[in-house]
C-alpha cells in the first residue's frame, strides 16, 4: 500500500441499463482494492448518466469538459459507456485523458466476459495512469492479455486497444450483452400470443400428429432454425431496426451495430421459441391420450412423439406469429438494439449550431 496519506477521490460514471449496474456492484471490491493499492483515504462515488454521441457516431468527446467541470475536486473520473468505440481498425477499449482527469472505458468492447474482475482491473489500470504518481510497477498487475496501450500524439492522452481479429467479434458479442436479449423477449408479446394461439391447433389436429412422426430428426430442426431466422428477418425490416452508414468513417461502427442486433433477436426469438415448445408439450401430454396417438400414428410412443408434436407445431406457430410481430411500443423498437437506442444520444444539426 502506498505510504500517502493525502485522500483521493474517485467518480465512476456509467451509462444507464446494463453499464450502471456492472459499475454498482462492483463499487465495493474497487474501492477496497484502491484503498490496498494506494492509500486508506479513498472514496469512491456513483454517478449515472448517458455521454451523447457525434453525428460520426464516436463519442462526443466536448462532454468531458462538463464531466471535469461538474466533479472538480474528483482526483479521477473513469465512465464506463455502452458506446462500442473504434479507430484505426481496432476496438478502443478505453482511452485516458490526463488533463481532464477522466477515462473513457467501452463495455461492450470487454466481449461477454465482462466480468466484475475484468472490470475493476480496467478501472484500476486506468486510474493508475491518471493520478500524479508514477505507478508503472502496479499497472501490469492489471494489464490485460487481449489488450495493448498505444500513446497519440496528443500529449496526455492513450489509448488501450484489443487485439486485432478477434476484436470486433468481442464486441459484438458485448454489444449484444448489452442489449440483454433475455429482456428483450418479452416485448415481443404480439409475436407469442399470435404464436401459442396458432401453434395450439397442433394439439387438436391428426394431420400435424402424423407429419410430426413422418419427419426425421434433422428435419424437424431444420424446420425450427429456418423459422427462428425467417422471424429475425421479419422483425428487422419491418421494424427498420437495419442501421445503414452515413459515411464511410461509420460503416465499421454500423457493422457493430447490425450484427449485434442479429444476435439480440436470434437469442430473443430462439427463447420464445423453446417457451412456446414447452407450453405446447405440456399441452400436448395433458390432451392427446397416449393410445389415441399410438392406434393414429401406427407404433408404440413415447415422449419424442410428443416433443415432434411440439416441436412442429411451435414452428407453425411461430410463421403464424409474424402477423403480430409487433412491439408493445414505438419505444420499445427505439431501445431493443445497441443501434437505436445510440440515435438517441445523437446531436442534431441544429443542436450543433
Amino acid at each position: 500500500m502506498s505510504s500517502s496519506d493525502t485522500p483521493i477521490r474517485v467518480m465512476l460514471v456509467a451509462d444507464p441499463g446494463v453499464a450502471a449496474r456492472r459499475v454498482k456492484k462492483i463499487q465495493e471490491a474497487f474501492t477496497a482494492e484502491a484503498r490496498e493499492v494506494l492509500a486508506d483515504d479513498v472514496t469512491v462515488e456513483i454517478e449515472t448518466r448517458s455521454v451523447r454521441i457525434s453525428p460520426d457516431g464516436d463519442l462526443d468527446i466536448r462532454a468531458l469538459g462538463q464531466l471535469d467541470a461538474e466533479h472538480l475536486d474528483a482526483d479521477a473520473v473513469l465512465m464506463l459507456t455502452e458506446v462500442p468505440r473504434h479507430d484505426g481498425g481496432r476496438p478502443l477499449v478505453a482511452e485516458i485523458f490526463c488533463e481532464n482527469r477522466t477515462a473513457i472505458i467501452s463495455y461492450p468492447t470487454l466481449g461477454v466476459r465482462s466480468t466484475k474482475r475484468r472490470i475493476r482491473e480496467i478501472f484500476m489500470d486506468c486510474l493508475l495512469q491518471l493520478l500524479p504518481e508514477s505507478h508503472g510497477p502496479l499497472r501490469q498487475k492489471y494489464a490485460q492479455r487481449w489488450t495493448r496501450w498505444r500513446p497519440t500524439e496528443t500529449e496526455g492522452r492513450h489509448r488501450l486497444f484489443s487485439r486485432a481479429g478477434t476484436g470486433d467479434l468481442r464486441t459484438i458479442l458485448g454489444m449484444t450483452v448489452t442489449n440483454e436479449p433475455l429482456r428483450t423477449a418479452p416485448k415481443l408479446s404480439g409475436v407469442l400470443a399470435a404464436a401459442s394461439a396458432t401453434g395450439a391447433f397442433g394439439i387438436f389436429y391428426y394431420s400435424i400428429w402424423q407429419m410430426a412422426d413422418a419427419l426425421s430428426t434433422v428435419r424437424l430442426l431444420s424446420i425450427g432454425i429456418a423459422v427462428i431466422l425467417s422471424m429475425v428477418v421479419w422483425l428487422i425490416f419491418t421494424n427498420r431496426l437495419w442501421d445503414k452508414p452515413t459515411n464511410k468513417h461509420a460503416a465499421r461502427i454500423v457493422m457493430l451495430y447490425n450484427g449485434s442486433t442479429v444476435l439480440t433477436l436470434l437469442v430473443a426469438v430462439t427463447v420464445l421459441y423453446l417457451a412456446l415448445v414447452v407450453g405446447i408439450f405440456v399441452g400436448a401430454l395433458v390432451v392427446i391420450e397416449p393410445g389415441f396417438l399410438a392406434d393414429l400414428i401406427g407404433t408404440d410412443i413415447d415422449l419424442f412423439n410428443y416433443l415432434d408434436i411440439a416441436w412442429l407445431s411451435a414452428a407453425m406457430g411461430v410463421v403464424a406469429g409474424a402477423i403480430g410481430s409487433t412491439f408493445d411500443s414505438s419505444t420499445d423498437i427505439r431501445r431493443i438494439t445497441h443501434g437505436q437506442r445510440e440515435f438517441q444520444r445523437r446531436y442534431t444539426e441544429e443542436e450543433l449550431e
